[in-house]
């Protein structure tokens, strides 16, 4: 007996080992070897060279295996000047990770018959009311259509503020009203006809929260959410909590520190939650579990199956009959993305205080061929243009859109030749550094390569405005309406330049 005792104690020991040596390799191709799926790339690119190439200082990541926490590592800086390296426990802004937390603390109030997701918004808010207007064509917007984007509502997303900015109510950004940096949150077409992305319309159903709990918002997704789900670093404070201060990580837009290191977002369920990935793996774990009717921290088995299926406060892929859910954040200085299994218990969440996505892309990419996960789309990314000619650009423009020009004609397929925002990122770049005539260089050469495409007509009105060009800039906010006729940022930005010519 005592001899079976020690050859299982024996194998226990071996299989751990084994088990360790196989995450430690794992963990080292992550590390080593970024891009190892993806066989349009010839070089070998370590995690720390791409988080170089896309001015990321700190990536912190929670991988989830068998509904359980695998690892949670970090790298790099929190914050540079600082010298404080990131840890697990450094908090970054979720960004529009928010909306699912926050969908979790309205369907609670649903289970609870607190709230109805087939009711009027307007039955549920008291001290302010949605104005309806001729574009509604008369139906009513639902809760349910604030959590899944199609209210019809206009307001995409929230740039928030600086520290030292006052911060408008709740009611002055619904309204547009000053201190707001952001248009009223009003219908664009009628609701439920299609899916319109609105974190406006998230922030409605902030206002339905706390008018139906009486309570601070924060302070009911604490006692309701973050804690139950075990969240014990997160929060929704804004601003953040003074003790928390040292735990922060700092915002970069190009590898530049943000003015106050990160900005205030008001719009908390849209936008206001600190967390770390860790955190986030159990709110995915919990989620998991949930589905499976092992688990109802928040929500039961139905309720989390519904939010799921109807894409409320997270976004369902089905790759081939495997489905899995997640949800991407970007606030002004952090990018963000979770992704999970609805079966088999995977999943990662990668948060980063810098402004490209797509090295996040690249993290979960690397993890879900390591690990394995079923049908998940391995689809290589393109490499950033903007990111390829920026350093040759800002030494001279003229070179930068040559490089430009013969990337594009020998590896046309190698570079994200087609992604709109690419340019105008570099142009607006030049502009916020005040080389006016650089960012309209670029400005061309975006409306040249995306003639339909308004942002680039916008961008370049507004350098065009900014070198006092007024006839050219209104040329361009004239195109915009073209395009899009509702685009509320040409409509001001004609109104003022008219008010400017004519007040000469």
């Amino acid at each position: 007996m005592y001899m079976k005792k020690i050859i299982a104690f024996i194998s226990l020991l071996l299989s751990f080992n084994s088990f360790a040596q196989n995450l430690s390799d794992k963990i080292k191709l992550l590390e080593t070897n970024l891009n190892h799926w993806d066989k349009s790339r010839n070089k070998k690119s370590s995690l720390k060279e791409r988080m170089s190439f896309y001015n990321a200082n700190a990536v912190s990541i929670a991988l989830i295996k068998d509904y359980k926490i695998e690892w949670v590592k970090a790298y790099g800086f929190a914050d540079v000047s600082e010298k404080r390296s990131a840890t697990a426990e450094t908090l970054f802004q979720a960004a529009s990770i928010s909306k699912s937390l926050n969908s979790l603390g309205i369907l609670k109030l649903v289970e609870q018959r607190k709230l109805r997701l087939d009711n009027d918004i307007n039955n549920y808010l008291k001290i302010w009311k949605f104005p309806y207007d001729s574009i509604s064509k008369g139906k009513k917007i639902t809760i349910e259509n604030l959590l899944n984007h199609k209210a019809g509502l206009s307001v995409n997303g929230f740039g928030g503020y600086e520290r030292e900015q006052k911060l408008p109510t709740i009611i002055q950004i619904l309204n547009g009203e000053k201190p707001a940096n952001t248009p009223a949150v009003r219908s664009i077409f009628e609701p439920n006809l299609e899916f319109k992305y609105s974190g406006g319309g998230t922030t409605i159903s902030q206002l339905i929260l706390e008018n139906t709990t009486n309570e601070k918002y924060e302070d009911y997704m604490l006692k309701n959410v973050l804690i139950p789900l075990g969240m014990k670093s997160s929060f929704f404070n804004q601003p953040p909590l003074k003790d928390k201060e040292n735990s922060l990580a700092t915002a970069y837009i190009n590898g530049k520190e943000v003015e106050g290191k990160y900005h205030i977002y008001p719009e908390q369920a849209a936008a206001g939650l600190w967390t770390t990935p860790t955190d986030l793996a159990h709110y995915m774990i919990e989620t998991q579990l949930s589905l499976l009717g092992e688990s109802n921290k928040i929500l039961t088995q139905e309720m989390s199956l519904q939010r799921l299926e109807n894409n409320l406060g997270a976004f369902t892929q089905d790759y081939k009959g495997i489905k899995y859910f997640g949800h991407s954040g970007g606030n002004y200085g952090f990018v963000c993305h979770y992704v999970g299994s609805l079966e088999n218990g995977n999943g990662i969440a990668v948060m980063t205080n810098g402004n490209n996505i797509n090295l996040v892309y690249e993290i979960v990419n690397s993890i879900a061929s390591i690990n394995n996960w079923e049908n998940f789309p391995l689809e290589p990314i393109k490499e950033s243009i903007y990111l390829t000619i920026r350093k040759v650009a800002q030494n001279d423009v003229n070179k930068g859109i040559e490089l430009y020009k013969k990337l594009k004609k020998k590896e046309p397929d190698f570079y994200n030749f087609s992604n709109q925002n690419e340019l105008n990122t570099l142009g607006y770049e030049f502009l916020k550094d005040g080389n006016i005539n650089s960012a309209i260089k670029i400005f061309n050469l975006s409306v040249n390569e995306f003639p339909n495409y308004a942002n680039a007509y916008d961008s370049r009105g507004e350098a065009y405005f900014n070198n006092k060009d007024y006839q050219l800039s209104i040329k361009d906010y004239q195109k915009v309406l073209e395009l899009e006729p509702t685009n509320q940022n040409a409509k001001e930005m004609l109104s003022k330049i008219n008010q400017i010519l004519y007040s000469k």
